[in-house]
């Protein structure tokens, strides 16, 4: 398995610190909102990388942080009157409401920055005592021009970057400082502001020492995977890295990951709260099926840009339906399938769209790649079905592996469901009007049944149906 990493721009062979297991750290959302489509494409990204990653077979503890508390929450909170810890707590809820419509599985620990200030305090303090960092009346600062790699993730030269790098930098921080390019690791609270206490006075956590230290407390000091928006890349993650090896000593991560923007419009402009121009995931669940809102992002290489659009999204849903079809038409034939031998031609097929499947995302996690394998997949299953004999067994195999190739992308095929008795009743009085040639009953029960969102398909196996 090749993933291409961030750190050595290039594709690595992916070697595990520790055999059959992945730890994987994503950065999570600040909660001062509702997420929208650019937040969840890197929750949706990571999600069908760690799927992957379990179907081969690999153990993946899959951290992904909350920042609950930070300049954004503190100022949300003086305009709605919340408390910070109450704003963090709605916003949660709300997005695991939301990640949970789009099929996202729950991660394995979902960390606060509030639930481990100790663990907090105590990685500072560890830096200032190891002359890492300084304090300068209650804000510590990191000493980044001593940490000689810096710039080594984002490929910049220390003596070329812009004086404020972090856009989380206030004019007063500057004037503290000994060197424009060092970066708060604790802040001295303003009066009214939620604060700790610390060695260093009232405060509270810079925004980059809280993934250095859940990322190593709940996994490791070196870790496989650190992943998240090619926005995180500069300051972010840059300097998670420096403050992280300053601590430990050790490598920080092994392989980094950065997913691509959600574009909006045909302008391409980048969807953003702070440019206004964004569509929450809250919102858009309402208006359009969230499994086709989770189709539309998953199947776009994590690398590259997804840009949303309406007719995109109606491109996905048709897209969507060509593979809900198809395994629909084969499971309903598993009713009349038989113990027979599997023809050796679509045996040969199946099994060679599976290894198409698993070669593409073996190579970085090309999901576009693997798609086209998963259509022609599709296809195969359509021709199949209609064939005038199916083996139990070769149908059974295609629909299972069918289902788990989808799963990874995170979408959910459909099951039939149990009509009710009066329903039931119906379809049976509508199939031996057809067979009395009684054509105006049977359009009457086809018309009534579509009132009640069940659509009738009558094929040469029967009447089969589904809901609208």
């Amino acid at each position: 398995m090749q993933i291409y990493n961030t750190l050595t721009n290039q594709k690595e062979e992916f070697k595990p610190v520790h055999p059959g297991k992945v730890m994987m750290y994503v950065c999570g959302p600040t909660v001062y909102n509702y997420i929208h489509i650019g937040n969840a494409r890197s929750v949706v990204a990571f999600d069908t990388i760690r799927r992957y990653l379990e179907y081969k077979g690999f153990d993946v503890q899959y951290v992904s942080n909350f920042t609950d508390v930070d300049d954004k929450l503190i100022k949300a909170s003086q305009e709605t009157g919340m408390t910070v810890p109450e704003l963090a707590d709605k916003y949660i809820k709300a997005f695991y409401e939301d990640i949970n419509a789009l099929n996202v599985e729950r991660a394995t620990l979902n960390p606060r920055v509030m639930e481990n200030m100790d663990d907090i305090i105590a990685f500072i303090d560890e830096l200032v005592q190891k002359d890492a960092a300084y304090v300068v009346d209650g804000d510590v600062y990191f000493k980044t021009r001593e940490f000689k790699t810096y710039g080594k993730l984002s490929g910049q030269s220390i003596n070329d970057l812009e004086q404020g790098a972090s856009e989380r930098v206030t004019d007063e921080e500057q004037a503290k400082k000994h060197d424009p390019l060092d970066f708060a690791l604790w802040k001295k609270a303003k009066p009214g502001e939620i604060a700790w206490d610390s060695p260093w006075g009232k405060g509270r956590p810079g925004w980059h020492i809280e993934c250095s230290v859940m990322a190593t407390k709940y996994l490791e000091d070196t870790i496989d995977i650190h992943a998240g928006g090619v926005d995180l890349e500069f300051p972010h993650h840059e300097n998670e890295i420096a403050q992280s090896e300053s601590k430990t000593g050790h490598k920080f991560v092994n392989y980094w990951m950065h997913n691509g923007f959600v574009t909006i419009g045909k302008e391409n402009e980048k969807m953003s709260k702070s440019l206004g121009n964004f569509v929450t995931v809250h919102d858009l669940v309402k208006k359009a099926d969230p499994q086709v809102i989770r189709f539309f992002m998953a199947t776009t290489h994590y690398r590259r840009p997804v840009q949303y659009t309406v007719e995109n999204l109606a491109e996905a849903k048709t897209n969507l339906e060509k593979l809900t079809t198809a395994y629909r038409n084969l499971d309903y034939r598993m009713k009349d399938a038989g113990e027979i031998s599997a023809d050796e031609a679509v045996q040969r097929q199946f099994e060679q769209l599976v290894s198409d499947y698993e070669t593409a995302m073996d190579d970085d996690f090309n999901v576009q790649n693997a798609m086209t394998s998963l259509y022609e997949f599709a296809k195969l299953m359509n021709v199949y079905a209609e064939k005038e004999q199916v083996s139990k067994k070769l149908a059974k195999a295609m629909l299972t592996k069918f289902e788990a190739l989808t799963q990874i992308i995170g979408i959910k095929m459909p099951k039939q469901e149990l009509l009710d008795e009066e329903i039931e009743k119906l379809i049976q009085e509508r199939t031996e009007a057809r067979a009395n040639k009684d054509y105006a009953r049977s359009d009457e029960i086809r018309d009534e049944l579509k009132c009640q969102g069940i659509i009738l398909e009558d094929t040469a196996q029967g009447t089969r149906w589904r809901r609208e």
